[in-house]
């Protein structure tokens, strides 16, 4: 078994809140359904599916929460949790708490992730950026949101790769970006199905 996350994301002390609320039922950023009563929480960048514990410093109680979106967007706060894992870590009234995270599902060897190094409302702007990464040598596609934002990924990555990877993008400018595990379509499939600039379909061709 391989460990996916260099170990400065192995164990991460911080705040924590929780929401719910007018959340309830929404999409999330993994394209689930957001359910404040299960038990899953947001993280800027942990890959969705992961699994991680979350002890509360403050009493000691802690809980298993499954990553399916992104946040928290406040400072100085390093994960969201949803309503249930609230109540579970004892911290409803307070609204936020003192937490330790431990990732506890970790990944093999074989599988593989995508990093989003963008979301673009102009089309254009997110061709622009896909085609100056795939002169770079990069695997890339793009997803078009429901609502019209159209997301570009370096695909086709190992967990090794990862490191060197966020290197090689910070150098090019993206300093921001998400990682997430791929889905069980291989990157190639996935690249059949994405629009040309012609109006047709990519193909993809063997090295």
């Amino acid at each position: 078994m391989l460990i996916l996350f260099p170990s400065f994301l192995m164990a991460e002390d911080g705040l924590a809140s929780w929401y719910g609320g007018k959340f309830h039922g929404r999409m999330t950023s993994s394209g689930e359904v957001f359910n404040t009563n299960t038990l899953t929480a947001a993280h800027r960048s942990l890959p969705f599916g992961t699994v991680v514990k979350v002890t509360n410093l403050d009493n000691g109680k802690s809980v298993l929460v499954k990553i399916n979106d992104r946040g928290p967007f406040v400072g100085g706060r390093i994960i969201d949790l949803s309503r249930a894992a609230a109540v579970e870590l004892g911290m409803i009234d307070s609204g936020v708490a003192h937490v330790n995270l431990q990732i506890v599902d970790f990944v093999s060897q074989s599988d593989l992730f995508a990093v989003q190094v963008g979301a673009f409302g102009l089309e254009k702007n997110a061709q622009k950026v896909a085609a100056a990464l795939t002169a770079e040598g990069f695997t890339v596609t793009t997803e078009k949101s429901q609502l019209g934002v159209t997301r570009v990924f370096v695909r086709a990555l190992s967990a090794p790769e990862l490191s060197e990877m966020q290197k090689k993008l910070e150098k090019l400018g993206f300093g921001s970006y998400l990682i997430r595990k791929e889905k069980t379509e291989s990157p190639r499939e996935a690249m059949l199905t994405q629009p040309s600039r012609q109006g047709g379909f990519a193909s993809a061709v063997s090295p």
